[in-house]
């Protein structure tokens, strides 16, 4: 393996680590969970302003555009797409959906949740190169996954993880020492 590789799988593999804990406010460390329901108007508009408040906040203000659009995109496909596992079902009672961040001096992680254990269908790769999306009529573009892919686009790193209690957590990850440099 030639030097490159090892270099970039060290960064994810410390990456890696530090998504399991809270980070550590003596050294540079942010981090806030909020929690919201699926049923109110204004979940997405509410999500997305904490994202930009946590972001600038933090210091990484750089991101809020980018972060935003996946909060966004996210809390979406909980709203339009999930359905509670039965033992997390409460009749009458709102869907929950929890946004976590995370952020590290080298990193910022978000992640939403919510209480649907069916895997998210993570799209494996693009359909079409960038440069003929844009010239593409949208009958020919996918009617579902596409928030996913906007934020596999956007951020350094995508993926999902199952919630002890059932649910799961949609992640992302951003670099914060290449500030829109993603490794290929």
């Amino acid at each position: 393996m030639d030097a490159a590789k090892t270099k970039h799988l060290s960064e994810e593999l410390e990456a890696y680590a530090h998504w399991f804990v809270a980070p550590d406010p003596a050294a540079g460390g942010h981090f806030l969970a909020v929690t919201l329901f699926a049923e109110f108007d204004d979940t997405a508009r509410v999500a997305r302003e904490v994202t930009a408040m946590f972001l600038v906040g933090a210091g990484a203000g750089e991101l809020v555009d980018d972060a935003q659009l996946i909060v966004s995109e996210l809390v979406a496909n909980v709203v339009n797409h999930t359905v509670p596992d039965r033992h997390l079902a409460r009749p009458g009672s709102c869907r929950r959906i929890d946004v976590t961040f995370k952020k590290y001096p080298k990193w910022v992680f978000i992640g939403v949740s919510d209480e649907d254990s069916t895997p998210p269908l993570l799209p494996a790769g693009e359909a079409f190169p960038a440069a003929l999306v844009g010239e593409l009529s949208e009958a020919v573009l996918p009617d579902s996954g596409r928030g996913l892919l906007i934020a596999q686009r956007l951020a350094t790193s995508v993926w999902w993880s199952p919630e002890e209690r059932g649910g799961k957590t949609v992640w992302c990850r951003f670099d914060l020492d290449e500030p829109g440099v993603r490794p290929d």
